[in-house]
């Protein structure tokens, strides 16, 4: 086998061991010489499928795998499956749920005639955690971006609509009496929240959306002028005269 200065010796035309010219070596060899075996490579391009993850970010997970015992890495491939076999979206709100209905929607605690709009899944969890919401969600999956090419079609606008039309397809057969926006103040959550409040008008619910303006903690001096300016729409009467 030659060795790391024979092999840089073929690729700057030095004269090889097997005393054939080193112009000659083959450009196709030489380069297969410097990738990672097949199955690396196809580990790579799989992991630079995922967002936000690119060569060498593809590169350190993939190294990782290979530094670990083949149990860890058996474990991982597992939970992806188990993950995408188990998981599916929940017929009522589009949340991700083992089972179907998810347990919100199957909760008879829970106010079902409100429903607050989210964009994702994660967003839900957040809610959730405050402890302060006791009413329904409706998940759409994402926000309109025409630049990413997300349209309207990809969201699950249309089971909202129904939902509200259509009592039985909402959760226990409840009536849906008020909508809260509850998408991210970003120019795709507000694109986002106008297009509900179009496709939502005439339906007879509340609309409402989530309060916004300065939190707790934070400086007016670093607050931009869109938050400043919804502080100032959004304030609380906190005495009267």
């Amino acid at each position: 086998m030659l060795g790391y200065h024979d092999q840089m010796a073929d690729t700057e035309g030095h004269t090889p061991r097997d005393g054939s010219r080193g112009g000659g070596s083959d450009p196709a060899r030489v380069k297969r010489s410097l990738a990672y075996p097949a199955p690396v490579e196809r580990l790579l391009a799989e992991l630079t499928r995922l967002p936000g993850i690119g060569r060498r970010s593809a590169e350190r997970l993939a190294f990782h795998v290979l530094k670990h015992d083949r149990e860890d890495a058996d474990r991982l491939a597992q939970a992806i499956a188990d993950v995408k076999r188990a998981i599916g979206h929940c017929s009522v709100c589009s949340n991700l749920t083992e089972a179907d209905p998810c347990p919100i929607c199957c909760d008879d605690a829970r106010d079902r005639g409100t429903v607050l709009v989210v964009e994702q899944p994660k967003d839900l969890i957040a809610l959730e955690q405050a402890g302060m919401y006791r009413g329904l969600y409706h998940v759409l999956l994402g926000s309109l971006s025409p630049l990413d090419g997300v349209g309207p079609e990809d969201l699950t606008l249309a089971e909202l609509v129904e939902r509200i039309r259509k009592p039985g397809a909402n959760a226990g057969g409840v009536r849906i009496t008020e909508v809260i926006l509850g998408m991210n103040p970003t120019v795709e959550g507000d694109g986002t929240s106008l297009l509900l409040m179009d496709r939502l008008a005439g339906t007879g619910v509340t609309i409402s959306r989530l309060a916004r303006g300065l939190p707790a903690g934070w400086s007016m001096q670093l607050a931009s002028k869109a938050v400043l300016a919804d502080a100032i729409e959004g304030r609380v009467r906190v005495a009267e005269p």
